[in-house]
């Protein structure tokens, strides 16, 4: 049937209206897309309060059309067609819900473009302006809308977007919803084609209820599974999902499904993936979940829903309550995405929590793969007790590299009386195994947690202690508290006789001639408590920095030079003992300047400051050219 025009009104726009127009309709933005996923989101709301009146029991016209939404291109006439079979408009609604839209959104949406440099894609729906998005590729915009009260009549809307607008009632039948018919600019040709607006449809509205066709071809075929009830979702729908979300081809290590009703109503599908998807470094921006409201996605890979250090979680979060389309910069400022935020952050550590409890194994993998990553959270202190509670250490009872325990493990196996916890840092097992500084702990059969990671330090710095038991360096423990307990070395080794009386002199007129030597390298030279099979070992000073964060200090330039620290000496080593017999003999033998160099500059390089080894080089080679002939006199080769 032909359209026959009854009492078409013309409409002059509002001047702050016209203003608002003239920047859309002139926009040079980028997101230009953006329009139809404004038209579509206002098509779902119209079907949505359609089965909101409809299960009220109102009585609904043309109730037998299914719910959907439809997008139809005509090239010839460059027009996209966006039609829904909701709940439609009568004339004077279709004035108070157009007119309004823009009415009261406008004056705060041009305050906030005059002051923001952000793209207008981002926060143009917030302001109940959405619509009017469709005039930035739009030369003309007819809409056709037929309520679901019956025996209103047909609505037909037509405006440029410069200035005025017709409302008319139409003289055709048509079904119950709306259509907009968007005239296409002459440079928007990109949007007449089916791939372009697939591509829209699917990252912006892919978990809309309702079908979305594009030239009767349904895009939005994955479902938003997180709105679905736990116990309807069969593992595999989670393994779909996921890969449908991350591209990843494996299956998630674990899924963590969540839906909150006070004093917020949101829900969130979270996955942690199976490895770390950024081993090399190269993605370290490639994180974030998806934010949707309502359904529709916000906001891609929004960065601020979880802390950075659980940055390999992937998932959604879908709120009731935000406003649509909340731009970036407001996001970060309200309240309810605040609470949000917190709320996330303590499902997935809470997560965590029960998986380390009761699937060991597959923590243990979470931690061999992201343990790296989430050690990054020793700053956030509102949650440092969740998080302490989730790190794990190998240490000196691991039997190998692999066995990992936690603080509460290391705990349960303290000694009577130990007050503190104690960790050693090193590049290796192997390298924290030989260091000077365990012999103590070894011969006590005290536990220490061994370092591997610079960061792993920064970490302890920032627990200070764990419940209630402080955290301290095994560099800087307190000799003296652990003198007074028990050895339980089980390895008999010969006991060195006990220095005369003469010898304990001499012994400390050697420290004092080894101090002359290294001058101002070293603080102190004295006997030592702690070692049991090293002839020496460097001790930094109680107030002193350990020498892991020495060196981190030296790399990052905040220090230049080599600390000086305590030179401790093992009288009961062999090598000490023939150093006691020769300056017995000779206290300015050259041999104890050479030996005592020696001891300085090995203990440097094995805790990474030794920064030019070609002295330390040398004289080993002159070392070990002298002691082969003094070996083959004895052994009286030729």
């Amino acid at each position: 049937m032909s359209e026959t025009k009854v009492e078409e009104t013309k409409l002059e726009f509002k001047a702050e209206v016209k203003q608002l127009l003239d920047i859309l309709v002139h926009s040079l933005y980028t997101h230009k897309e953006i329009f139809l996923r404004e038209l579509i989101s206002n098509a779902s709301d119209a079907m949505d309060k359609l089965k909101f009146e409809s299960n009220k029991g109102t009585e609904i016209a043309d109730s037998g059309l299914e719910l959907e939404i439809n997008i139809n291109i005509d090239k010839d006439k460059k027009i996209i067609k966006i039609s829904d079979t909701g709940i439609g408009m009568t004339h004077d609604e279709i004035i108070s819900n157009i007119g309004t839209i823009a009415k009261s959104g406008t004056s705060e949406f041009l305050k906030v473009m005059a002051q923001s440099k952000e793209d207008a894609s981002n926060i143009i729906g917030r302001f109940g302006i959405g619509f009017y998005s469709v005039f930035m590729v739009a030369k003309e915009v007819v809409i056709k809308t037929k309520s679901f009260k019956k025996n209103e009549p047909a609505m037909k809307w037509v405006s440029d977007g410069l200035g005025s607008y017709t409302i008319s009632e139409l003289g055709e039948e048509v079904k119950r919803g709306t259509t907009i018919e968007v005239h296409l600019k002459d440079d928007m040709d990109e949007f007449l084609e089916k791939y372009r607006l697939d591509s829209v449809v699917k990252k912006h509205s892919s978990f809309i209820t309702f079908p979305i066709k594009v030239e009767n071809e349904q895009v939005n075929t994955v479902s938003a599974l997180w709105r679905e009830p736990k116990s309807n979702i069969k593992p595999e729908q989670y393994t779909e999902f996921y890969k449908f979300l991350t591209y990843d081809q494996d299956e998630p290590l674990t899924t963590i499904h969540r839906s909150v009703d006070a004093p917020i109503q949101f829900t969130s599908l979270l996955f942690i993936p199976k490895r770390n998807m950024d081993m090399f470094g190269y993605n370290r921006e490639d994180f974030g979940l998806d934010l949707y409201v309502r359904r529709v996605l916000i906001q891609h890979q929004n960065k601020d829903l979880l802390p950075e250090y659980l940055s390999f979680v992937k998932g959604v979060v879908d709120s009731e309550d935000l406003p649509l389309n909340i731009s970036r910069e407001t996001l970060q400022e309200n309240v309810i995405f605040s609470k949000i935020s917190s709320s996330v952050t303590t499902q997935v550590l809470a997560h965590l929590t029960t998986m380390a409890e009761k699937e060991e194994d597959k923590f243990n993998a979470f931690w061999k793969e992201h343990g790296k990553t989430f050690k990054m959270g020793y700053m956030d202190y509102t949650n440092q007790e969740k998080f302490s509670k989730l790190l794990r250490f190998n240490t000196s009872q691991s039997k190998d590299i692999n066995e990992l325990f936690s603080l509460d493990q290391y705990i349960e196996r303290m000694k009577k009386d130990q007050k503190e916890i104690y960790y050693l840092a090193g590049s290796s097992r192997e390298a924290v195994t030989l260091d000077p500084h365990l012999e103590i702990f070894k011969s006590k059969g005290i536990e220490v947690l061994f370092l591997y990671d610079p960061m792993d330090e920064f970490v302890m710095e920032a627990l200070r202690k764990y419940k209630d038991f402080d955290i301290k360096s095994a560099e800087q423990a307190d000799i003296k508290k652990l003198g007074k307990l028990e050895d339980v070395e089980t390895e008999k080794k010969e006991k060195a006789e006990e220095l005369s009386k003469d010898d304990k002199k001499q012994f400390s007129s050697l420290m004092k001639r080894m101090k002359d030597i290294l001058g101002d390298r070293v603080m102190d030279v004295k006997e030592s408590d702690r070692l049991k099979g090293s002839p020496i070992v460097l001790v930094n000073p109680d107030d002193g920095m350990t020498s892991t964060m020495q060196k981190i200090m030296n790399i990052t330039g905040k220090m230049s030079t080599v600390p000086p620290k305590i030179m401790e000496v093992n009288k009961d080593h062999k090598l000490i003992r023939n150093l006691i017999k020769v300056f017995k003999q000779n206290d300015k033998d050259e041999y104890l300047t050479t030996v005592v160099e020696q001891l300085y500059e090995s203990s440097l390089l094995l805790e990474g400051f030794l920064y030019d080894p070609h002295k330390l080089v040398n004289r080993v080679n002159s070392l070990l050219e002298n002691s082969s002939e003094w070996y083959t006199d004895v052994k009286n080769l030729k």
